[in-house]
Order: structure tokens, then C-alpha cells, then sequence
């Protein structure tokens, strides 16, 4: 599923660095599961933090994989709007805009 989203920089990235690209995955594995949080809340972290880094390409990743770990699309526009008072508004929207478009893509 989440194939069909890769930006074509990141398969070309994969792709030429295999060795990065397995350590990047195992990096990741490992920094979701340090702690007790559970893969939903996990992803509404992480789609946080995207928002404020202003990374669509991850927003919109994270919106799929919250929804996929079982949140809902109120949980995950929630923390989108949770963006607003941390962020700034103009961040907040941008990710609001990006998680939209995912869900009306999903539904």
C-alpha cells in the first residue's frame, strides 16, 4: 500500500545506497519501539512532528500509517490542529491542507 507514495528521489535513494537505507529502516524499528507507546499513537506523534517540520511528504505518509494503525480521521485532523498553538498557524495549516487531501484520498 504505502509503496504506491514513495517520492521517486527516496526509491532512488534505496536503490543507491542499500546498506544506508537497511540501517535508516533498522533506526527506525528501533526508536518505535523504546518506550510503551502503541503504533497509533506512535504515528499522531510522528504526524505531529511532520507538521512542524513542515515535511509533506512525511505528514502525508503518517496520516496513512496512523489510519492504517487504527486512528481515526478525527484523531489524526486533532492533531493536526493540535500544530496551531506550537507551531504557528500558517505551519498548521499547510499539514491541515496535506492531511486533508490524504483523507479525501482514503474515504
Amino acid at each position: 500500500m504505502f509503496q504506491d507514495y514513495l517520492p521517486e528521489v527516496y526509491v532512488r535513494f534505496r536503490d543507491s545506497y542499500p546498506d544506508v537505507a537497511r540501517a535508516l529502516d533498522h533506526l527506525g524499528e528501533a526508536v518505535d519501539g523504546c518506550g510503551p507507546l502503541d503504533e497509533r499513537t506512535i504515528r499522531l506523534v510522528k504526524l505531529g512532528l511532520a507538521i512542524g517540520s513542515e515535511s509533506e511528504g512525511a505528514v502525508r505518509s503518517n496520516v496513512r500509517k496512523a489510519l492504517a494503525a487504527g486512528a481515526t480521521p478525527e484523531a489524526v485532523r486533532q492533531a493536526a490542529v493540535l500544530a496551531i498553538t506550537t507551531c504557528g498557524f500558517p505551519t498548521a495549516i499547510a499539514g491541515i491542507g496535506w492531511v486533508d487531501e490524504v483523507l479525501a484520498a482514503e474515504s
